[in-house]
């Protein structure tokens, strides 16, 4: 991918997409420089310190190692020379209000004790999932997600028949995990991944069975420092490179010119000129409130923003605790007895779930740094609807409600976490994720991953409209999640070269 001159390629935003950018471009013989509003890099992977206490803003566990293995080969260098990866194990574990618990493992001897505890005779049915889903997440990873391709018909197209079939995109999720899978709640902790790419399992296609798969046959990990440890990382790795990064510099606007980039203007007036920008805010904030163009384009973007369908926004709670928590793992997600209702109500309804669904997560219980000794962090996800679809919200309100609900089904499942022991609390609503990152409508995970959001369906990562306009992130192809948007990081870099040819 090595070009013989050196060009100037300016990134808008230093979150693991465009870091990932950065690096591929940089290798690819280009000249980078990243702008990052933020006193950190990192975008949603950022970071909380207080009192002795480090909470990472955004995803809590790293999965997929292999891809950022990938990242760091490209360059010549090994992973564990940069990061030190903790194994968190077990991994997640599930608990309903009636008091069922189910435990994730990558030990498939645990996994398939679980399942059996709860299915008696499942042993035959989870091995047949286990096979299944590994043969989606092949082709997947090997045909679908890793390429540059424009066309659905050419994207399916490098799918034999059986492998096509294998897919499942026209069965729901759930229909999926009813072939294998006769326990609602086996069905029901598989399936709330759907939750984070923006559907539920009862409309997103039977082929994100690939996602509790890939995190049993990899593993979940916490880099040490946590997920920002990571960041810190990838970060070494781009600056040994040669790529220059500026934080504290707010871009202003992405500057066009007759339907071609001229640069960036920065909020304090400074102006850098360059022909190719790759913005790693998310497409519809980018589309619709950065990039400067005429009017019809203007109206085109705004337009394509408005159609995009983006995933949940959330509340997030950030707690340093007084003393140990017990009975509460590293990663555990709370699930309301009426799981259906509490998908209708976030994706449909416009409302803050009645039955709350939520997850928990202790980085201190694998990582004792990151709390002073004998405390514990305690960070909370809740999943709320879009900011569109909460007009008149009063967050103050809602914040209270859903903190003491949280509060009371921690103490319904014996878990002595009062708000007395709660040493200092920090908060982000999606007003708050939407002010500092720039998340479009307060989306927490990007754009979402329906049938007409996948692959060459997805927001593409150049623009159409603006020449020398491309994007990274979770709302471009191949999508959300921290392993996706360093894969579309390597891809923008690859549509780049390409087009400089």
């Amino acid at each position: 991918m090595k070009l013989t001159t050196e060009k100037n390629v300016l990134i808008v935003g230093g979150g693991l997409g465009g870091l990932s950018a950065a690096i591929h471009l940089r290798l690819a013989g280009f000249a980078v420089s990243v702008y990052e509003a933020n006193a950190r890099v990192g975008g949603r992977a950022n970071l909380i310190e207080r009192d002795g206490f480090r909470f990472d803003t955004g995803p809590s566990l790293l999965n997929y190692p292999w891809v950022f293995e990938q990242l760091f080969a490209a360059a010549g260098r090994n992973l564990h020379d940069y990061v030190k990866l903790l194994p968190v194990e077990p991994s997640v574990s599930f608990q309903w209000e009636d008091g069922t618990r189910f435990t994730l493992s990558s030990d498939l001897r645990k996994f398939l004790e679980e399942c059996e505890r709860l299915e008696p005779g499942s042993r035959p049915a989870v091995l047949a999932f286990m096979r299944d889903a590994e043969a989606k997440y092949r082709i997947a990873f090997e045909k679908m997600v890793s390429r540059n391709v424009d066309n659905p018909v050419r994207w399916l197209g490098a799918l034999g028949a059986s492998e096509l079939r294998r897919t499942s995109i026209w069965r729901s999720l759930d229909g999926q995990l009813r072939r294998y899978f006769k326990s609602r709640h086996l069905r029901e902790a598989l399936g709330s991944y759907a939750m984070y790419l923006g559907g539920s399992p009862y409309t997103l296609p039977g082929m994100f069975t690939i996602l509790s798969y890939g995190e049993m046959a990899y593993g979940l990990w916490l880099p040490e420092g946590g997920i920002y440890g990571l960041v810190r990382g990838i970060t070494k790795l781009a600056v040994e490179l040669g790529i220059e990064i500026h934080t504290n510099r707010p871009v202003r606007q992405i500057v066009t010119e007759a339907g071609r980039v001229t640069g960036l203007e920065l909020h304090d007036g400074t102006f850098h000129a360059s022909s190719l920008v790759v913005s790693n805010v998310d497409v519809p904030t980018t589309d619709t409130s950065l990039v400067n163009a005429d009017a019809r384009v203007s109206a085109s973007l705004r337009r394509k923003a408005e159609r995009t369908r983006m995933t949940p926004g959330v509340v997030t709670f950030y707690w340093g605790v007084r003393g140990e928590v017990g009975n509460l793992g590293h990663h555990t997600i709370f699930l309301p007895d009426d799981y259906r209702a509490a998908f209708d109500d976030l994706m449909k309804g416009g409302r803050i779930p009645r039955g709350l669904p939520f997850y928990v997560s202790v980085p201190s219980a694998t990582d004792r740094a990151l709390a002073p000794a004998g405390d514990t962090a305690v960070f909370v996800l809740v999943p709320v609807p879009v900011l569109s679809e909460l007009p008149g919200t009063d967050w103050d309100a809602a914040v209270t409600d859903v903190r003491a609900r949280v509060l009371a089904t921690l103490a319904r499942h014996d878990i002595e976490l009062t708000a007395e022991r709660i040493r200092f609390e920090e908060v982000y609503t999606p007003v708050e994720w939407r002010r500092r990152f720039g998340l479009y409508d307060g989306s927490a995970f990007g754009a979402a991953h329906n049938l007409l959001q996948l692959g060459p369906l997805r927001s593409k990562n150049f623009s159409k409209e603006i020449a020398g306009l491309y994007y990274a992130g979770a709302s471009t192809t191949p999508g959300t999640g921290m392993p996706m948007v360093v894969l579309g990081g390597r891809q923008v870099a690859e549509r780049i070269v390409s087009h400089a040819r």
